[in-house]
């Protein structure tokens, strides 16, 4: 495993699970499109796109004057990836209120290693939040749904909040998040178990899904959700959920309310299914009002 520090960027040229994918940079009337992959921590390779109206590059160094807008780093739920039409729906809301960061975790879409279902994903997310500052932004804000809920609030907890340094974040929002680890308690649930526990079900992960899924079992088991929460104090926290989730019934976002206590906001969505797909476009432009408000 890599020593470097979990917000390293490594510049890749290659494409581990694709071969249309390539390092591209677009510049178009409405602004500047990047894509390239990331090399985190530990050595996984992230398709990563980068979209904004306004940021600037210094001549043929490729360097990024810092820009005043925010940056929304969005991380997809599982079996998700960044050309999904749910993701660019939600990317193309966010970019009303400022630049847009989404990628795949990895073992998904086109980004190597398998997926590790939202352990070290943080890895990943923290790749992406040092990618953001890296190109000039000095306001991030993490927007993550259902695995990627608990992503942005583990990765603000460990290291990912604070602000202003290369890995911090200056707001989080949490979208249909689990508060604990095993719960199987739809059966919603019970099937993504089975889908990441048994052989049979990481086969229908790796050809059906898209998603490839490491057969190792978590060792040591990460920081919960509900641990983490309180650890991001004094970020601003918005933890969204709706009320018609059929995987995390609404026990599990009043837990992590009740964690985050005062640091915290919940909103709670009346007629809501779950995740990025159910998110309907005015709620993600309240959240986009929401971050530019919070994020400083």
């Amino acid at each position: 495993m890599s020593t470097r520090p979990a917000g390293h960027v490594a510049r890749s040229t290659s494409s581990p699970y694709s071969e249309t994918h390539s390092v591209s940079r677009d510049v178009t009337s409405g602004g500047t499109r990047l894509r390239t992959f990331l090399r985190t921590a530990d050595g996984v390779e992230i398709d990563s796109v980068y979209e904004s109206g306004s940021v600037v590059y210094d001549g043929d160094s490729g360097a990024a004057r810092s820009v005043p807008e925010p940056v929304f780093v969005v991380a997809h739920g599982f079996t998700g990836e960044a050309d999904r039409p749910h993701i660019r729906r939600v990317a193309r809301v966010l970019a009303r209120y400022g630049a847009v960061v989404t990628f795949s975790f990895r073992g998904h879409g086109a980004s190597g290693g398998r997926s590790t279902v939202g352990d070290r994903e943080v890895l990943d997310l923290a790749a992406a939040v040092a990618w953001a500052r890296e190109l000039g932004h000095e306001r991030v804000v993490t927007v993550g749904f259902s695995m990627g809920g608990s992503v942005v609030l583990r990765h603000a907890a460990v290291g990912g909040g604070g602000g202003g340094g290369e890995g911090g974040v200056d707001a989080v929002v949490s979208v249909s998040a689990p508060a604990r680890w095993f719960y199987r308690g739809t059966a919603p649930m019970r099937r993504l178990h089975w889908l990441v526990t048994r052989p049979s079900g990481r086969l229908v992960g790796r050809y059906g899904l898209r998603t490839r899924i490491h057969h190792r079992q978590w060792d040591p088991v990460p920081l919960s959700p509900v641990e983490a929460v309180p650890r991001i104090a004094p970020i601003p926290l918005l933890i969204v959920h709706g009320d018609q989730d059929g995987y995390f019934p609404l026990d599990h976002p009043r837990m992590l309310a009740a964690a985050a206590g005062e640091n915290g906001e919940l909103w709670v969505e009346e007629g809501m299914g779950h995740a990025e797909n159910a998110a309907p476009d005015a709620l993600l432009g309240r959240i986009g009002d929401w971050a530019v408000a919070r994020a400083g």
